[in-house]
Parts: structure tokens; sequence; C-alpha cells
């Protein structure tokens, strides 16, 4: 796993199979990765329950299957960058980022989901 310099940038980014994950620093930074960073066929994860933590956005330009081993690595650090970080195991949601939207209204950060999956996961930085 290689860190690239996001040094200035709203997110971080890291590096599982040839995959470009990318990770929030806040409410506003999660709104812009999702929303104007993120494209229709990446995959989107956060941390289920209302609880709060970092948009995580795996990029898939190619739009093919992600790897499951890249999913779970970026389900770890959407566990490890959340309130959840010390629980032995985290419920984190995966989608595509097509499937997040804004409520009319809904506070910085807050979004809604048409359609998920659930895995739990056991949180880790991803270093």
């Amino acid at each position: 796993m290689a860190r690239m310099a996001s040094k200035g940038r709203p997110y971080r980014t890291l590096r599982f199979g040839g995959f470009d994950v990318l990770v929030g620093r806040g409410d506003e930074d999660n709104d812009h990765l999702t929303f104007n960073v993120a494209a229709p066929r990446d995959v989107w994860l956060h941390v289920a329950g209302g609880t709060p933590g970092s948009h995580v956005v795996i990029r898939n330009p190619e739009g093919t299957e992600v790897p499951s081993e890249v999913v779970e690595r970026a389900a770890a650090a959407a566990a490890w960058y959340s309130k959840a970080r010390g629980d032995s195991k985290v419920e984190v949601h995966v989608c595509r980022v097509a499937d997040v939207s804004k409520p009319r209204g809904a506070p910085t950060g807050l979004v809604e989901l048409s359609r998920w999956k659930s895995m739990r996961i056991k949180p880790d930085a991803g270093a």
C-alpha cells in the first residue's frame, strides 16, 4: 500500500490493489468528495448507523468489478476514519456513488442511500 501526496486536498488518497481510495477529511470535504470528485460508478463507503466518519470512495474509472479485497480494505479505512475506530467490528455500508443523494436541506456531510450492502469489518488505517 502506498500513500500518495494529498496535501492541500480535501481528502486523503490511499492505494489498494491498483485502485485509488479517497478518504474525506470532514463534513464539507465529505460532501465535496462524494458529489464533486466521485463518479457515479465509483464505489462509496461509510460507517453505518449514523456514526460520524469519513466518506470513502474507491475510484473505478473502468467501471469494472472492484475486487473484494480492495472493498474490504477500503471498508476497514472507513471504519478507522470514524468515531467507531475503537470498536472491534464496525458495520460499513457499501454502494455505488450513483446510489448516494443529498436530501433537500440536509446538514453538511449527511447523505441518503437508495441501495447498499453492509459488511462488518475491523477498523484499520490501511498503512
